[in-house]
């Protein structure tokens, strides 16, 4: 049993080790992806926003140039003078106007709301990559242990450690509560979701 323990343990450690440091590694790209797209998601939230801001000022805005047409030509419509076909073209003209800025204001807003849903699955994106640093101090702790056990069994000429005090030792490493649910076999404990936030994680 200790040749075959001593035999096993650095190929599971090994296993291990490639496991964590391969995940690292995709991780690490995948945030680099977000880091660089992220700058231009916020950009196009800004940018939206001032849209939004622009169509809704009272004055210097689109909603104030409705307002200014139609306060300066009301007048002009009330001008007992003016031709009928005159009065129809300066109608016809707000009419485009109004039309003009309904037409804006769809348009920029599905373009806010979908600015801020990409931005919102980006940060639910972040929050993801968080179980990467979880599941790496996971396994470097298994690691460290393997290594601890083989080392033991390699140079152990005396009494074996004693398992109590191998497992309260273990126990103590631990920094989530999964780790110490897992510890005690506890199965009816809740696992987290992605719906944790990193402060649930450590």
């Amino acid at each position: 049993m200790l040749a075959l323990c001593a035999g096993l343990l650095p190929v599971w450690s090994r296993h291990l080790a490639t496991s964590r440091a391969q995940s690292e590694v995709a991780v690490q790209q995948m945030l680099q992806a977000f880091s660089d797209i992220g700058p231009h998601i916020h950009m196009a939230e800004r940018q939206s926003e001032q849209i939004n801001d622009a169509l809704a000022q009272p004055i210097g805005g689109i909603h104030g140039l409705v307002g200014a047409c139609e306060h300066v030509l009301t007048p002009v419509l009330q001008d007992s003078s003016m031709s009928g076909a005159s009065k129809a073209a300066v109608v016809q003209v707000l009419e485009m106007v109004r039309t003009a800025v309904g037409a804006l204001e769809q348009v920029a807003r599905p373009f806010q709301h979908q600015t801020q849903m990409v931005a919102a699955q980006v940060d639910r994106m972040y929050m993801g990559f968080q179980y990467q640093d979880r599941i790496s101090q996971m396994l470097a702790l298994l690691e460290g242990d393997m290594a601890k056990l083989q080392q033991a069994l390699a140079t152990g000429t005396g009494a074996a450690p004693d398992l109590v005090d191998w497992l309260s030792h273990l126990e103590s490493q631990y920094a989530m509560s999964e780790q110490r649910d897992d510890h005690r076999g506890d199965a009816s404990a809740p696992r987290a979701t992605d719906q944790d936030n990193e402060t649930t994680f450590f």
